[in-house]
């Protein structure tokens, strides 16, 4: 008797969950939704908020703001294209690009979903309240962070957080979802760019960002950990009375990076076209295409240059910039 009782309310197996999920996750008109992340790859934790919309099939907005709504930068993906929008700077670009199809984030529950029900050597378990589901990633930074973990509370079948981890299943990413709304959508004319809530008070926005122009020049080296690397040239021009950076490494991998301060676009409304696809970098959202990725951070603007890295090197190399990394 009690093995027959145990059987009936015996736990959910993974099929089971993972229909549940593929029937509320990918089957909704839309959701919206609002996250904190977490980076936890430098010295101190760098912490981001994030607002996703999604109304099927193919319009997005992700906006990633730090602490202070500081430095905000706004993916948006509409009936036009893929644009990268940063209102501190004035600037839009535009991409040609599949984006999310090919690069999936841990905030973007869609995403979530298809891991799961992709990867067939995926693990789940039962912790207490929650189900948890361990699987390969499938962003641009799989190499470096190769696995997540997927928690879900099980009476609302709606993600709670997301630990993305390094080979040493180290966690470098934590996503803390504060509010899940499944089923809602938005009108086209929502997702246009003119009409971003980020973007609406753009002129105040670039009144305010005045007082932190020229900003410090601070040189960000990479921290990646890799045998033999190292800098063999690091040159300081001055170019039309404006400070360049230029960095060298050698060592099997090679690659040049230039980095100078940002500019602020004079006009918003005309997007500019940005080779290559959008990357989320964790700190910024950059551009890359085969033999380059440039991206804008704590108020600098970087381009990496390389024909003997990968698109993943490139971007590893990116996300790991920081005053002070390897010299």
């Amino acid at each position: 008797m009690m093995v027959l009782l145990l059987s009936a309310c015996g736990a959910q197996s993974k099929e089971d969950v993972l229909k549940k999920l593929s029937n509320k996750w990918i089957d909704t008109k839309g959701y919206e939704l609002t996250a904190e992340m977490s980076i936890l790859t430098g010295q101190d934790p760098r912490v981001y908020q994030v607002e996703v919309w999604h109304t099927k099939p193919d319009f997005y907005r992700v906006k990633v703001a730090d602490t202070n709504e500081e430095n905000t930068q706004m993916i948006v993906r509409n009936k036009e294209g893929v644009f990268v929008v940063t209102p501190a700077l004035n600037k839009t670009y535009k991409f040609q690009s599949k984006w999310p199809t090919e690069n999936g984030q841990p905030y973007l529950i869609g995403s979530l979903a298809q891991d799961i029900k992709k990867d067939k050597s995926s693990t789940f378990k039962e912790e207490g309240n929650k189900y948890v589901f361990e699987t390969k990633t499938s962003n641009n930074h799989k190499n470096m962070l190769p696995t997540q973990r997927i928690y879900i509370d099980k009476k609302t079948l709606l993600p709670t957080d997301v630990s993305v981890l390094n080979e040493n299943k180290e966690e470098q990413i934590h996503i803390k979802f504060s509010k899940v709304t499944l089923g809602k959508s938005r009108a086209a004319a929502e997702y246009k760019i003119e009409q971003a809530p980020a973007a609406q008070g753009e002129e105040n926005t670039v009144e305010a960002s005045a007082e932190i122009d020229n900003p410090e020049f601070e040189t960000h080296y990479p921290m990646v950990q890799w045998d033999q690397l190292h800098l063999i040239d690091e040159q300081e021009l001055n170019v039309d009375g404006e400070k360049r950076v230029i960095l060298t490494y050698s060592g099997g991998k090679e690659f040049t990076i230039i980095q100078k301060r940002s500019e602020k676009s004079t006009s918003s409304t005309i997007p500019v076209f940005a080779p290559g696809d959008p990357v989320d970098l964790g700190i910024a959202i950059g551009a890359v295409t085969d033999q380059s990725i440039s991206w804008e951070q704590d108020g600098m603007s970087f381009f990496l240059a390389s024909s003997a890295l990968s698109k993943e090197e490139m971007i590893e190399v990116a996300a790991s910039m920081a005053v002070g990394g390897l010299k």
